[in-house]
């Protein structure tokens, strides 16, 4: 009976349904049922474990500790802060009765974590001698969002949320400048992603923040996506939840604030950027399979075949790769290679008759499809040193796709032509008024995506006022 393989939509052709069908197939994620929601799949988590465990090293190396804080936030909590609650409000879910009972005041569930820390810290901190607090908590938060996509934009979010508390703005600054720095290095190194990092404009600042910092990628549709982001929350939040510290001239005064934030948005991110039409295309450091030994056997030498897969797989395991070796029988090799590069697996290690002969292997890269004949015993070695070139050359090349299709502007109507039929970032000046952003935001469904920290003067080219460049973008 012939093998029935399932073909994935090209990205070219479909990039929406390429998406889905890939999370599909891949069995990274499943629809729940209450619109929105996601069964996140054991190899989708799997990938975000490998991710979170890399930012919780991070975040310790940093100096901060974990811990968690309640789910549930009474509503006179959010009010508060007049413009953090006006932000969330839209999308803030309600418990409003408790079996069959009204609750007295409607509680919130979580859409992000300010105001319920801030009940905590205003308890917890007294003097400055208790500064700075440098807390972290992995959670999760429900938003109702009107349209969603897994990953990228769902009613519950799998996060990390950190907020500290300083003594001066300058180490609030610092703070939020520092945990910025890893989120960018963390993509780069881990996920090999390129972000451009920046300030926010006003109109798409964290609601109650003084200033917000973001990681910006581009996907490999073209449109951006907001991947990480880092809030200077200065004394907002101190002042509407009264979290006073004796200073060391013994004044009562409010401390500053920071918070910052990463989600399985990242998931999303790493399929867009890196897949292809044959499927995942994973980093090494992510994968959670790093490299799969796939016998090829005919007839009388299965046995033989099988039984040197098993031991270079346990070998390999040994020498500290995240392995699996195909044993199974249904299938043939070329469904199994098919199958391996829909999951990204980085390396396929091919073991024949004619292999074992000749004391080799066959290594398959998944992010170039090159083929290395490798002899047995450096099999290890260069299996650990194609861990890295792999990680390389995929931050390498979506760099060069970033790059290609990072545009200037010379005038409004070459702006509205790249946005619509290229896409990417587009580098233009902008005048700094909301009038103008909501111009270009109403013809383009373009947004700034950033401010860069090092801005060149020029003339806007809608208003023709004198404004500083900034990167617009569709964006998810």
């Amino acid at each position: 009976m012939a093998e029935t393989v399932e073909k994935l939509t090209k990205k070219s052709e479909d990039p929406s349904k390429w998406y889905l069908d890939l999370i599909r197939m891949a069995k990274l994620a499943d629809y729940g049922p209450v619109r929105g929601t996601f069964a996140i799949r054991p190899y989708g988590y799997a990938i975000w474990e490998r991710i979170q465990r890399d930012l919780d090293d991070r975040f310790k190396a940093t100096g901060h500790v974990n811990a968690y804080f309640p789910l549930f936030i009474p509503e006179s909590y959010l009010k508060k802060e007049a413009e953090h609650v006006e932000g969330f409000d839209p999308e803030v879910a309600w418990v409003t009765h408790a079996g069959r009972e009204e609750l007295e005041e409607r509680i919130a569930v979580r859409p992000t974590s300010e105001t319920i820390i801030c009940e905590f810290y205003r308890r917890w901190i007294h003097s400055y001698r208790d500064l700075p607090v440098l807390v972290n908590q992995w959670s999760n938060f429900v938003r109702w969002e009107k349209v969603t996509r897994p990953f990228l934009r769902t009613i519950e979010v799998l996060w990390q949320e950190g907020h500290t508390v300083h003594a001066t703005a300058d180490e609030a600054r610092e703070e939020v400048l520092r945990m910025l720095g890893v989120y960018r290095d963390c993509f780069r190194e881990t996920l090999s992603i390129p972000v451009l990092t920046g300030v926010k404009s006003p109109s798409e600042r964290f609601a109650g923040a003084v200033e917000t910092f973001t990681c910006e990628a581009l996907m490999g549709d073209g449109r951006a996506l907001q991947s990480a982001t880092s809030h200077d929350l200065g004394q907002n939040f101190a002042r509407a939840f009264d979290i006073t510290f004796l200073d060391e001239n013994q004044d009562r005064v409010y401390p500053y604030q920071t918070s910052w934030g990463f989600s399985t948005r990242s998931v999303g991110a790493l399929i867009l950027v890196h897949g292809d039409d044959r499927g995942l295309k994973l980093p090494p450091k992510l994968a959670p399979t790093q490299a799969v030994v796939v016998p090829i056997w005919r007839g009388n030498n299965k046995g033989e075949v099988r039984r040197e897969a098993e031991a270079l797989y346990e070998e390999l395991k040994d020498a500290g790769l995240r392995m699996e070796v195909d044993l199974d029988e249904e299938h043939s090799p070329g469904w199994k290679f098919n199958e391996h590069e829909l999951r990204g697996v980085p390396v396929r290690v091919e073991l024949g008759p004619k292999d074992i002969e000749k004391g080799q292997a066959v290594l398959v890269r998944r992010d170039t499809g090159e083929k290395e004949f490798v002899e047995r015993k450096a099999i290890p070695g260069r299996l650990t040193e194609l861990m890295g070139e792999i990680g390389d050359n995929m931050l390498k090349e979506a760099a060069a796709f970033r790059d290609a299709n990072t545009r200037q502007a010379g005038s409004y109507d070459e702006f509205k032509e790249i946005i619509a039929e290229k896409r990417g970032f587009v580098v233009a000046p902008w005048d700094g008024t909301e009038e103008t952003e909501a111009k270009i935001k109403d013809d383009t469904k373009a947004t700034i995506r950033l401010l860069p920290f090092e801005r060149e003067e020029g003339k806007d080219l809608v208003s023709g006022k004198p404004g500083k460049t900034a990167v617009f973008a569709r964006a998810y």
